[in-house]
């Protein structure tokens, strides 16, 4: 295997993780606002949706870019991921059409209560989806001769299912600071509140899973205690972040706290990359292993060279155009 092969996988790796990191963080609030707006009231769910109303569908294009990424640049993994995960993967889509569905029809319709609940519950079953599909992921997809070994169920673990509760109380916490940063009165106050409440529960499962994933993870185990001093930097680095997001709530900053929820995520997925790599499904298939050729990483690099800083320029400008607070005498259909 030559050495700009590896030098081009290796770029791949790093583009699909910042593409990743940038659908979390963006879709990431975009959903925790939705699960939240299951306990606001009818004022201040409108206001919810209004602040949603202008970056939701741009959001979700990360996650179209991802999956075109993963096709074209590890088609094996794709295979076998789609294969692995089908049944997380295609809740997640459930969810996210829900969600679409429900954000357009509550709007003109007389009884809304029925695509509250749509639109919440669209939001929980896409998070807790994603959270399915890490865990199995970390926990190790089965492989033979190129080809998932499994079965479908396998996503449904119980350290699957305490991963998918970490994602839905972390994109909580997200959703909880963008409405702090946001909106103001009652409903800023009610945003700290949940904020304050879904960090507590996402350090505690945070720390579970610190804990329990080196006893599903025979990779991920031995590679942090062979260097044990360079991984233990990552989880102090993540109490520093929370504990900071503690004092700009208690403190009432507006941007800070989801600037140091932004961080946590950040912290966590570097040293999960880090802990994992070379391997994209571990412990099965590495990056280089999976890769597709040369000459395609190199032309999808021209054409991803190109739309990706468009598209960090769209979204750039459409958050500076809608930025500020959104109040009450706002709609979303406007």
């Amino acid at each position: 295997m030559d050495t700009t092969h590896l030098l081009l996988a290796d770029v791949w790796f790093f583009m699909l993780g910042f593409i990743l990191v940038l659908y979390v963080i963006l879709d990431g609030f975009d959903l925790g606002v939705g699960m939240l707006s299951l306990f606001a009231g009818d004022e201040r769910r409108e206001i919810m949706m209004t602040s949603l109303s202008s970056v939701w569908d741009a959001n979700e294009t990360w996650l179209v870019l991802l999956g075109g990424v993963l096709f074209g640049a590890f088609s094996m993994v794709y295979g076998i991921v789609l294969h692995a995960l089908y049944i997380p993967i295609m809740l997640m889509l459930l969810g996210l059409i829900l969600r679409g569905v429900a954000f357009e029809f509550r709007e003109h319709a007389q009884t809304k209560w029925p695509w509250n609940l749509a639109f919440c519950g669209g939001s929980f079953l896409a998070a807790g989806s994603q959270g399915l599909a890490l865990g199995a992921w970390i926990e190790g997809i089965p492989v033979a001769d190129g080809a998932f070994a499994g079965l479908a169920w396998d996503a449904f673990s119980p350290f699957s299912v305490i991963v998918a509760m970490g994602v839905v109380v972390g994109y909580n916490l997200l959703g909880a600071t963008y409405l702090v940063m946001k909106t103001e009165g009652r409903l800023q106050s009610h945003s700290v509140h949940w904020a304050r409440v879904a960090a507590w529960q996402m350090i505690m499962v945070a720390g579970l899973v610190t804990l329990w994933t080196p006893l599903v993870s025979e990779n991920v185990a031995e590679r942090w205690l062979t260097q044990p001093y360079h991984f233990g930097v990552y989880p102090l680095l993540a109490l520093f972040a929370f504990a900071m997001l503690l004092r700009g709530l208690r403190r009432g900053y507006e941007k800070a706290p989801f600037f140091w929820c932004i961080s946590i995520f950040l912290v966590s997925f570097t040293g999960l990359a880090l802990s994992v790599y070379p391997y994209l499904i571990p412990p099965a298939i590495t990056i280089h292993q999976a890769a597709s050729s040369s000459h395609t990483l190199a032309f999808m690099l021209t054409g991803i060279g190109i739309l990706l800083p468009i598209m960090l320029i769209y979204n750039g400008y459409q958050y500076l155009v809608f930025r500020g607070k959104v109040r009450a005498e706002e709609s979303y259909a406007e």
